[in-house]
């Protein structure tokens, strides 16, 4: 599952599966059904079983997606697929995928922190992908690594800050004080990605979907 990158421990993988299985269960007690997923054969069946075939389906900025080759499954001509990273689009044609997503059948996405309460913590630099989780698509479909797993919100607030903003600021060359010093700096910066905070609790039940796998995923 994970080609090219050093092997966890068996001892830290079991450790693992207890958080990812407790986690879970808080999840799906907050109206999230959630799924421990093993295999990337596991992952692709489980999409296809949430998602049927030529379902309207888009994707948030996600490097998860991406690392778990769900983008290529998503191009693979099973669905409708509105690609926000095909080549040659214009800044105006992204801009009306984003807006599309509104109308999808799923909305294909990670997050950058779960708490082991059960609630899902994103930030977001232009608000398409936070808004899409929280309304519009008849499905969100949620694909996390076990990293993404915190205690608490407020452990999701650190995790964000000392590790997912700063890395996803490198990522995209902003010109922020994150990009220098590893940490928010909670800057004025006009490239700043942080702008939209939020944590979902208790959403509508049978619309989001948590796929976790006991690897580490994205920032």
């Amino acid at each position: 599952f994970q080609r090219g990158k050093i092997k966890m421990d068996n001892n830290i993988k079991w450790v693992n599966e207890v958080k990812i299985n407790r986690t879970i269960e808080a999840l799906r007690k907050n109206n999230m059904e959630s799924f421990f997923i093993n295999t990337q054969d596991e992952l692709i069946n489980k999409i296809k079983e949430l998602v049927k075939e030529n379902s309207k389906v888009t994707v948030g900025g996600s490097m998860s997606l991406f690392e778990t080759k769900i983008i290529n499954h998503l191009r693979s001509g099973r669905y409708e697929f509105l690609d926000r990273y095909k080549e040659g689009l214009k800044p105006e044609e992204i801009k009306q995928i984003y807006r599309e997503a509104f109308f999808c059948d799923a909305y294909f996405t990670s997050t950058n922190a779960i708490t082991e309460d059960g609630e899902l913590y994103n930030v977001d630099g232009n608000g398409n992908r936070v808004a899409a989780m929280l309304y519009g698509p008849d499905k969100v479909i949620v694909i996390a690594g076990v990293n993404k797993i915190v205690k608490n919100i407020n452990e999701a607030i650190s995790r964000v800050e000392n590790l997912a903003a700063p890395a996803n600021a490198k990522r995209l060359n902003r010109k922020t004080p994150c990009v220098i010093t590893g940490k928010c700096m909670n800057c004025n910066s006009p490239e700043r990605i942080c702008r939209e905070y939020t944590v979902i609790r208790k959403p509508a039940p049978n619309r989001i979907f948590i796929l976790l796998l006991n690897e580490n995923y994205g920032y």
